[in-house]
């Protein structure tokens, strides 16, 4: 085994070498090429012409990057209260109850649709004469007011998400000793104060990871909003995503939208980063 070793630790390189040239293949190089059409003006069918930081310039005055900037924001806060904290709500309160594991089965059903087919479902549910008004009895524009239509869409996307949030959660709590919540229980804590002081303490690791892919998927959100809204009315239910489609695919302008890709790109990036960052910390 010891004859063996040197030469598998010569070759180490090339074990990974297939698996690195696959990812510099499918994510660094579309990336650049991305990049690389930010610095050009780009209709798809003619050659760039290279105009460097011109696009990036026009980002600074379009008011519908700012619509966008604030739907994306939205996008991210309600995630962290909707879809996470409720998710940590199930999973605590069917977590330790007999037949608990049936009570979170119809909250994570809605989480094998796609976010396309979701929008679909729930279409004709917030449309103005849909399901929901004719029930309620009200004549509310779910998807046709700013920033009305955002909430909205984020209930659907909390329909959505809730599952697998509480599933995460849920084995969090599975994974925790149960020594130091005997230990505490024999102290007399209980309900909140057990929760607040020894579990939630005890379950920050895998906290930390439902919350950083919560905050990436909020970022990129596109399908439900493309779906339901188009972005709409007008533009004033963009996000990011949605922009980057519009201006790249829709009006054919591949150089700004590409700048709007890049942008996207590194606010996701430092996001994460910032985040991780004062994680491990």
């Amino acid at each position: 085994m010891s004859a063996r070793t040197p030469m598998l630790g010569r070759f180490r390189h090339g074990y990974v070498a297939p698996a690195a040239v696959l990812v510099a293949g499918l994510l660094y190089a579309p990336f650049l090429w991305t990049a690389y059409l930010s610095l050009t003006r780009y209709d798809g069918l003619e050659s760039p012409a290279w105009i460097g930081l011109r696009n990036f310039v026009k980002l600074l005055d379009d008011p519908a990057l700012l619509t966008s900037t604030r739907n994306t924001l939205i996008w991210v806060a309600g995630t962290m209260v909707l879809p996470v904290g409720l998710g940590l709500l199930v999973a605590v309160l069917s977590y330790d109850i007999k037949g608990g594991a049936w009570y979170r089965v119809p909250f994570m059903l809605p989480y094998a649709l796609s976010g396309a087919g979701l929008a679909m479902v729930w279409s004709p549910v917030l449309s103005h004469d849909g399901i929901a008004n004719r029930l309620l009895g009200v004549d509310t524009a779910f998807l046709q007011v700013a920033p009305h239509n955002t909430l909205a869409m984020l209930l659907v996307w909390t329909w959505q998400q809730l599952g697998v949030n509480t599933l995460l959660f849920v084995v969090g709590l599975q994974s925790i000793p149960k020594e130091p919540i005997e230990a505490a229980r024999l102290d007399g804590a209980s309900g909140w104060r057990l929760f607040r002081h020894v579990i939630w303490p005890l379950m920050r690791p895998l906290t930390a990871v439902v919350v950083g892919l919560a905050l990436v998927a909020s970022l990129k959100t596109f399908d439900i909003v493309w779906v339901l809204t188009q972005g709409g009315p007008g533009r004033n239910s963009e996000t990011l995503a949605v922009t980057m489609y519009r201006d790249t695919f829709v009006a054919s302008d591949y150089g700004y939208g590409s700048a709007v890709a890049v942008m996207l790109t590194v606010v996701t990036g430092l996001a994460s980063y910032l985040y991780l960052r004062r994680q491990v910390r």
